[in-house]
């Protein structure tokens, strides 16, 4: 059993029992807090619940994206900047910088580029499931003693650490509430990508 400590917008707590607790986790584990600088990749379902909880936590936050048009959406988040991965040579300014980076993409992507941009002792945290595996070069990890690393949900204690925390610092997801005869299309828009940023399904609709 768990306490919600929230008495409104319920449809926005939910989401909170699965993203939520996925991106609060490392962060929590990784000791996150005002100093730290924080990457999250991707402004998604998960990404988007990562950025909130690294600002709530006091880190300097910064969002890679391949859609240019959610800059605004980053930044009323809680994000400091935002970086457009379809740039040329966008990670190249970021050389040794973050401290820890939140990777919450399930898309292929060349690993050994986000792990340049992680300072010594710096983690890189798996918690989206690309298709393929990832093909790490011993160069990425080397120079600064990186760390790649993974992780998943939580646990009911950890759980309800991060429901308090989200009811202290008023932390929610973003979401869209559906019927239940909408799930069809809901599906084919989360293949798309075209959600912001989770759905929701109404319980009565059924």
């Amino acid at each position: 059993t768990l306490h919600i400590p929230f008495t409104k917008e319920l449809e926005r707590v939910a989401p909170l029992l699965c993203a939520g607790i996925t991106t609060y986790s490392p962060l929590k584990y990784a000791g996150v807090g005002k100093g730290h600088k924080v990457a999250v990749l991707g402004l998604g379902g998960l990404g988007h619940m990562g950025v909130k909880f690294a600002a709530a936590m006091g880190a300097e936050v910064t969002v890679f994206s391949h859609s240019p048009s959610k800059e605004a959406d980053a930044k009323a988040m809680g994000a400091h900047h935002f970086v457009s991965t379809k740039s040329e040579g966008f990670h190249t300014k970021y050389s040794k910088h973050f401290d820890l980076i939140l990777n919450t993409v399930s898309a292929e992507l060349d690993i050994n580029i986000y792990l340049s941009m992680l300072g010594v002792d710096g983690t890189l945290v798996v918690i989206g499931l690309p298709g393929k595996p990832y093909s790490v070069e011993a160069g990425s990890l080397l120079p600064a003693r990186r760390s790649l690393s993974g992780s998943m949900i939580g646990g009911i204690p950890e759980m309800q650490e991060m429901l308090d925390f989200c009811g202290e610092h008023n932390v929610v997801s973003d979401v869209e509430v559906i019927k239940a005869d909408y799930i069809n299309e809901a599906y084919e828009r989360t293949v798309a990508s075209d959600v912001k940023y989770r759905f929701v399904i109404d319980a009565t609709s059924f």
